[in-house]
């Protein structure tokens, strides 16, 4: 997998000018022992936006005096992070190798130009994020959702079947996906209070509506749910509505109801199994909540 390499700084009396900045988005990944420098060698930076999922291992470096410690813990405590960096100007970075764990890393790494050009600095609207981006070495960092782990370890595994420019085309997409989800964490994160449904939360959300549909037919209540898919009963309940306008338990109703539908109109089924189906006792009560959701009786679609 393809890795973005530093610039090594020359020293002050070598007349070599500073490399162009690049112009496209780079995706890097890393499983096992960093390949870093050894702790004397010094890089020069170029200008750019970092977005780094840790899923494991632990990274140390300094740029321009600043030093930086990011901790995911190692396989028995793992403590994945999203450590966000912006690098407004060329700047010099030091490795310092000082943990033994293995890393499981990607890095995604967007110069000023290409950031620029897909988001003009005259349409940054959200004050949050003209903050972050005019600040050198402004960083923020939080805790991935299961969504965001998901799309690291797609990028650390891709599937087998996508092979060369297939492969290289979904891990950009991958990684565009992460960087959205990050700069929306960042902008919730410093905006108390805001009802604007985050992307993260739209993703956690997709999350328990894709669970409720795989398991339609199970004993499902708000605590199996939110169990099953890591979040908190409030926030999943919170968010689901926020997303789709309906409860969770409006949408298992309604999704109950319309398999029901389908059963009686193209399989013929009774009313009762049709009812219990749909988690009716009662085919009175299953008729009352099928009229208001399709304005016709059970039997009349029957017949």
């Amino acid at each position: 997998m393809r890795h973005e390499t530093p610039t090594p700084v020359a020293q002050a009396c070598d007349p070599v000018p500073r490399p162009a900045i690049p112009d496209h988005l780079f995706v890097g990944a890393i499983q096992g022992v960093a390949a870093c420098s050894e702790d004397n060698e010094i890089y020069e930076v170029w200008p750019k936006f970092i977005v780094m999922v840790l899923l494991q291992g632990a990274q140390h470096f300094v740029m321009d005096d600043q030093d930086f410690r990011i901790d995911a813990g190692d396989e028995a405590d793992p403590r994945p992070l999203v450590f966000m960096l912006n690098v407004a100007r060329f700047c010099a970075l030091r490795f310092i190798n000082d943990s033994p764990v293995p890393l499981k890393k990607i890095m995604i790494s967007a110069p000023r130009p290409w950031l620029d050009r897909l988001v003009p600095e005259e349409r940054r609207s959200t004050p949050e994020l003209r903050a972050f981006f005019s600040s050198h070495l402004s960083r923020f960092s939080f805790e991935p959702n299961r969504q965001i782990q998901h799309l690291a370890g797609q990028i650390l595994d891709p599937p087998p079947a996508l092979r060369d420019e297939i492969q290289a085309l979904n891990r950009r997409a991958h990684a565009l996906e992460i960087m959205t989800g990050a700069l929306a964490a960042l902008a919730a994160s410093t905006t108390p209070g805001s009802a604007k449904p985050s992307y993260m939360s739209l993703r956690q959300s997709q999350e328990v509506r894709d669970y409720l549909i795989a398991n339609v037919n199970e004993d499902l209540t708000v605590e199996t749910i939110a169990r099953a898919v890591g979040q908190s009963s409030s926030t999943m309940q919170r968010h689901f509505k926020d997303h789709f306008g309906i409860t969770v338990y409006d949408f298992i109703r309604n999704r109950r109801l319309e398999m029901a539908r389908e059963a009686l109109a193209n399989e013929g089924i009774s009313i009762g199994r049709a009812a219990f189906m749909a988690g009716y006792s009662s085919t009175s009560s299953f008729t009352t909540a099928f009229k208001r959701a399709f304005g016709v009786t059970p039997r009349t679609l029957r017949r």
